[in-house]
Parts: structure tokens; sequence; C-alpha cells
């Protein structure tokens, strides 16, 4: 009975012992996918801000202090609109000044002049008659010569003030150099006194407000930031690693942080044409059309661009890639139980799925992580893992890189 347990023992040592060597000689198991092919889009993905097309700054042209303010944040407004009115008592004090002194030359001095040169006038006409009836009486010497050459000079001062009477009503009449000069004085006065009404030139939102009255503001500061109405964009900086997949028309699909159920489509509408050393990114701009009555300016939005599309790519998940160099890399695939480098070369890549277009076929196998710790002809077992979805979270190698 003792030697009968001893051999059961002895056998159930032995059957370990050679399942222990057969697993050693196969290798252990390592995750890893069958390469296959499926749709593929290939996406950069990205966080952006909401901005409007252009914004104007509204400042003050003159030196004064707030009156009253008409607008606040979020309010529309139109060309025109008054935002903000300034007080500035020297202003209409200098428009009342200007106006009277063009009204005292309509209806005094145009008057005055006037008369006097009707008057100056009527004395020439009665000096003419005097040089006549003296002239006449001269010729039949009934008076001295004198009498007649003292006429004769009474005319040609009288002639003389009518001429300068003339002059001076002429130098008064409607539309002379002085009435203009005086017109302009009062539309300058006027035009000073306008810049108290502080005027949004724009149509669209008012985003700030940096004035209340009894502020006293000055020219260069902004009072108002207006949003224009128009096309509104997304701003969005990307990496400059991706410079070179995106093109101005490729459709985009982004969703707000604060509606993350309510995705609304965009497009590339603008890549900025230098990078930004600083961040090493690129700033491009998404147009977006409709627009969702929910976006609000400088919101938080998530952007992913969609740069490429097949309908059947050959795909390895990203995390089975190594040694990537542009668009060559390396996969470790497992032929006959036996782990190898593979060289590949890349097409599209997803955030979880890259194409492979030369290198690999259908039904190869590759391993995850990719291959770390293995040498070439190093014994392994597949343990097949289902490939990620092409949607799903970016995987370890995720290739475009994902932007903050």
């Amino acid at each position: 009975m003792k030697r009968t347990v001893l051999l059961v023992v002895a056998a159930v040592l032995a059957v370990a012992l050679a399942g222990w060597a057969w697993a050693s000689w196969r290798g252990p198991a390592l995750p890893g996918y069958e390469v296959q092919q499926r749709p593929l889009v290939q996406t950069v993905v990205a966080t952006g801000r909401v901005v409007a097309s252009s914004r104007a700054q509204v400042g003050s042209a003159i030196t004064a202090v707030v009156a009253e303010r008409r607008v606040q944040e979020g309010d529309r407004v139109q060309p025109g609109d008054v935002l903000a009115v300034l007080r500035a008592d020297d202003l209409e004090a200098a428009l009342r000044e200007a106006e009277a002194s063009l009204a005292r030359l309509q209806q005094s001095t145009r008057p005055q002049a006037q008369a006097s040169l009707r008057e100056a006038e009527a004395r020439l006409a009665q000096a003419r008659r005097e040089t006549t009836r003296r002239r006449e009486l001269a010729d039949r010497q009934l008076v001295a010569r004198e009498t007649l050459e003292q006429a004769v000079q009474a005319e040609t001062a009288a002639r003389a003030a009518a001429e300068q009477a003339r002059l001076a009503a002429r130098a008064l009449g409607a539309g002379n150099p002085e009435e203009a000069a005086a017109r302009a004085r009062v539309a300058s006065a006027r035009a000073q006194l306008d810049k108290t009404l502080v005027r949004a030139e724009v149509a669209g939102t008012v985003l700030v407000r940096n004035v209340e009255p009894g502020d006293l503001v000055q020219p260069g500061r902004v009072l108002f930031e207006i949003a224009r109405t128009g096309a509104t964009e997304v701003l969005v900086p990307v990496d400059e690693k991706n410079l070179g997949v995106l093109r101005v028309g490729q459709p985009a699909q982004c969703v707000a942080d604060a509606y993350p159920a309510q995705p609304f489509p965009a497009r590339i509408a603008f890549i900025a044409p230098g990078v930004d050393p600083q961040r090493g990114s690129v700033d491009i701009r998404l147009a977006v059309d409709p627009v969702p009555e929910f976006v609000r300016q400088d919101m938080t939005v998530s952007v992913n661009v969609e740069t490429g599309r097949r309908d059947a790519a050959l795909v390895v998940p990203n995390d089975a890639l190594g040694a990537v160099a542009g668009d060559r890399a390396e996969v470790w695939r497992v032929k006959d139980g036996r782990a190898g480098r593979t060289p590949v070369r890349l097409g599209l890549r997803g955030l979880t799925l890259t194409e492979v277009v030369d290198g690999l076929a259908p039904g190869d196998r590759v391993l995850a992580d990719a291959g770390a710790g293995l040498q070439d002809g190093d014994r392994v077992r597949v343990d097949l893992d289902p490939l990620p979805a092409a949607t799903a979270a970016a995987s370890r190698n995720e290739l475009p890189v994902s932007l903050d």
C-alpha cells in the first residue's frame, strides 16, 4: 500500500514536471493582438476656446468724468448706440461761445455793415448832386472856383467812404470767409462735445465694461470690449508635430466642457503661418456654423479634427508600436511561437489604432507594449486581446499626441 502511494506521488510529480517543461519550452503568455482590417479615422485632439471673429475696443477721445453708463456685459449694441455719457462743462461752454460768435456775426455785425453801406451810398449821391450844382454855378461865375473844388473834394471822399463800406459789407456777406471760420468753430466745438457720448462703432455683444459713473477716463483707456456680430470661431493651439496633417477645410467635432452631451460641428478656416516658439504650437481657427445657442465667448472646447479616413485599413493598436520615427516603426511579431522584431511602414494614425501599409499581413500576431524585455527568437505565447475601438480612449502610445 505504501509503495502504491509513492508511485502515485511520483506520477503526479512527473506530470507536473513535464507540464512545467512544456510550458517553459513554449514560453510565457504575453498580451497581444491579431492584425485585422478595420475602418480608421485619423484625428488631432486639442483644447481651445470660443472666440469672436474680431473684437472692438472702445475708449474715450477726451479726458472727462463719467456721468452715466448705459450698457453692461451681455447687452447687444448697434453702431451709434450710446455706451456711456461723459461730463465736460468746458466743452459745452466752448460750443455756446462759438454759437454766440456766429449769431453776433449774422444778426448784428452784418446788418450794421449793410446799414453803413446804405448810408455811405446816400452821402455819395448827395455829394455828386452838390458837385453838379456848384459846377453849373461856377460856369455862370456865380460862385468862386474854390467852392467847386471843395465840392469835388467832398464827392471824392464820399466815394472812398462808400467803396470802403461796400468792401466791409461784402466781407460780411453770406458765405464769406469770416462766417465760414465762425461756422467751422461751431462745428469743431460741437464735435468735441459729441465726444462726451461714447458710442459703439460696430454691431455686437458687450463682453467687458471697465467703467462706472464717477470714474475719470482718459484717451487710451479701454472702457468697453465688444465682440463683433458675425462668424464665431474656436481658437485652438495645436502641437506643431501635427502641422503636416492639418489642412484648411478639414471637418472637426467640438464638445464644450460645460455641455458635454451636445457636440457641434466645425471646420478648419485658418492655420497660422508661424509657430509659437515658446509653446511649440501653431494656432488654428475653426469656423462654427450654425452656432449653438449655448455657446459663449471664451468657453473651453475639446476638439477632434478629422485629418484622414480609410474605409478598410490594416491596423495595429498604438501600444504595439515601438521605435516610431516618422512613418517607420517596429512591432514584435510572433510566428511559429517565436517573437521577432519586424519593421513596418505606417499610414494614417488614429487615437488608438494606426494603419500599417507595409510589413504585416492580415492574421499576423503582434505583442502589446512593443515586446518589452524580449530578445529576437524568444519563445512566447500570445494571449489575444480584442482590438480597441477606433473611437475609444487613447492607448498607451497615442498618435497623434492629445494636447492640453
